[in-house]
């Protein structure tokens, strides 16, 4: 038995979000959007995809934001990005805890903590 890597990483979001959501991962991050399988599109939520990777946001019920827990994104260009974000209108709170890497955090429509590396 291998493991291969992660399929994807869900975090939870408000019912009604998904336009929203579509908007800042889409429009400002630059994932792709994929189809939730039928039974699934049913519960609301968005699924976005990143070359093999997916981060899939769930709808769920007594919705709290997630703080600590988050997804990274890693892009070759951290600057452009930071500011795509701040253009959109979030903010960005850059981290230098780990030497070398060059890194910010925001939160998604949804509040959820999202951070983005530069690779």
């Amino acid at each position: 038995m291998s493991i291969l890597g992660l399929h994807h990483v869900q975090v939870a979001c408000p019912a009604g979000s998904e336009d929203a959501l579509r908007a800042f991962y889409v429009g400002v991050v630059g994932l792709v959007e994929i189809p939730k399988p039928p039974v699934l599109a049913a519960r609301g939520g968005v699924w976005f995809r990143v070359g093999d990777h997916e981060l899939h946001c769930g709808v769920e019920e007594a919705f709290v934001p997630a703080k600590k827990a988050h997804p990274a994104i890693a892009t070759d260009d951290v600057d452009a990005l930071a500011a795509a974000v701040v253009a959109s209108g979030r903010s960005v709170t850059w981290d230098e805890a780990i030497p070398g890497v060059r890194r910010f955090h925001t939160t998604d429509p949804a509040g959820n903590r999202v951070e983005v590396q530069q690779v």
